[in-house]
């Protein structure tokens, strides 16, 4: 079973069936970043996106952060069901109900503080447009503003990127 992932300056990754529990302990909204193994752009977001130490940050305040693998055999319990590993299609039927059935990765999914699917965002996400689109969902801006319109007013708190 995969365990969760915790050092210092990261993002702090935990598996699904945790993150569902610390949800009713601290009503945040999750983050997932769905990948594979296989995925060479999974690993470009790993590698630049989510080690930026601003995102770092921001999502450790603000989100619940789960890293899954979309071919994982493991069970997961999500809202009283037990997602399974689909042998004859080589996907885990969590990984096609999050993404609405459009499997690409990697894939950032974002669910509100009640765990219902705010968003699934297909591909890489550079630092500069991760950080719009984390912020965007996490201050509930998606609720009132049009995502063309919050893109085009948005300053970045970030001065200078590495």
């Amino acid at each position: 079973m995969t365990q969760s992932i915790w050092c210092q300056n990261a993002i702090r990754w935990i598996t699904m069936n945790e993150a569902s529990q610390q949800n009713k302990l601290t009503h945040k909204k999750i983050y997932i970043d769905v990948y594979t193994d296989w995925c060479g752009w999974c690993k470009v977001m790993d590698r630049e996106t989510f080690k930026d130490p601003y995102i770092v940050d921001f999502m450790n305040k603000n989100y619940i952060s789960v890293k899954f693998n979309a071919e994982s055999k493991d069970d997961i319990v999500f809202k009283n069901r037990v997602f399974s590993y689909i042998k004859t299609s080589g996907y885990h039927e969590f990984a096609g109900a999050i993404m609405r059935g459009k499997l690409s990765y990697p894939t950032s999914v974002f669910l509100d503080e009640e765990l219902n699917l705010i968003q699934p965002l297909p591909g890489y996400l550079k630092p500069e447009d991760f950080e719009k689109v984390m912020i965007y969902f996490a201050k509930d801006k998606y609720k009132d503003t049009p995502w063309p319109k919050f893109q085009r007013s948005y300053v970045s708190p970030v001065s200078k990127r590495n």
